[in-house]
């Protein structure tokens, strides 16, 4: 069909996003981002819905102006990221209820054909160019003594995925997910988070200081709704550093680099 959608109401980096009807958005795709992959967002997307997540439900795919597009339940509001930085004396409130999510998501498997964990990192892994050959057959190896796991995980689990709402929370962006050991989950977001403070120069100094007490906040909270784990949580910190070099985000990888070595 041939709409005209007006400007969109959000960019990514494989699509944009446009008002629908009834309540809706349309995510209109790129085309160079395979029917395949859209299929299976959506069938990833309706299968977390399903299992009582925060996420909005997706409904079919359809062609608008020659290019495949996926409708999705609207969701109003602003990432978690952007209410933070607006208000950051809420910071205690903020970590807090993200962890409150991150500790539901945990608890959760899916029946839906989504990658395991530790395959999906052993790709990024080796997809990073700028390890050394030794500095990545350490983090094989590490990877390879770690635990697996049949857990949800969103793989990209931070302030800018979460959309609030008034009271309510929507978690978004899952097309990192995969089933495995939430630790290797709950790493992946301090990695994030903290790259955010120490690594990125997007921050000023007061806000890199608010940054890292979300973290502490957010991890000790999730340690109190999920006890123990502690140690192995800290080994998953240099695997998940090291697979996140191959997301060449370049101003980051000096620190990344630091972290993978500590394994």
């Amino acid at each position: 069909m041939n709409e005209e959608l007006g400007p969109p109401i959000a960019y990514g980096r494989t699509a944009e996003i446009y008002p629908w009807q009834d309540g809706q958005v349309l995510k209109l795709f790129h085309d160079w981002f395979g029917l395949e992959s859209i299929e299976y967002e959506r069938r990833l997307s309706q299968a977390v819905h399903a299992s009582g997540l925060p996420v909005p439900d997706a409904g079919e795919i359809i062609q608008v102006n020659e290019r495949n597009g996926l409708i999705y339940e609207r969701v109003d509001g602003v990432s978690m990221l952007d209410v933070f930085e607006r208000k950051p004396w809420n910071v205690i409130r903020y970590a807090r209820q993200m962890a409150e999510l991150h500790a539901a998501m945990h608890q959760n498997t899916v029946q839906v054909d989504i990658p395991d964990q530790r395959e999906r990192i052993k790709g990024k892994i080796s997809q990073a160019e700028c390890l050394s050959d030794e500095l990545r057959a350490r983090l094989f190896a590490a990877l390879e003594l770690m635990p697996g796991g049949n857990q949800l995980c969103h793989g990209d689990f931070h302030p800018g995925n979460i959309m609030v709402s008034g009271r309510n929370v929507i978690i978004i962006d899952w097309i990192d997910s995969s089933l495995g050991n939430p630790l290797s989950d709950l790493a992946r977001t301090s990695i994030i988070i903290l790259g955010a403070a120490k690594g990125s120069k997007n921050f000023s100094f007061v806000m890199r200081t608010f940054i890292l007490f979300f973290h502490r906040v957010y991890l000790r909270h999730y340690f109190k709704l999920r006890p123990g784990g502690m140690k192995e949580y800290k080994d998953w910190l240099p695997i998940v550093a090291g697979a996140r070099l191959n997301e060449n985000i370049k101003e980051l990888e000096p620190w990344l680099l630091a972290q993978a070595e500590k394994v």
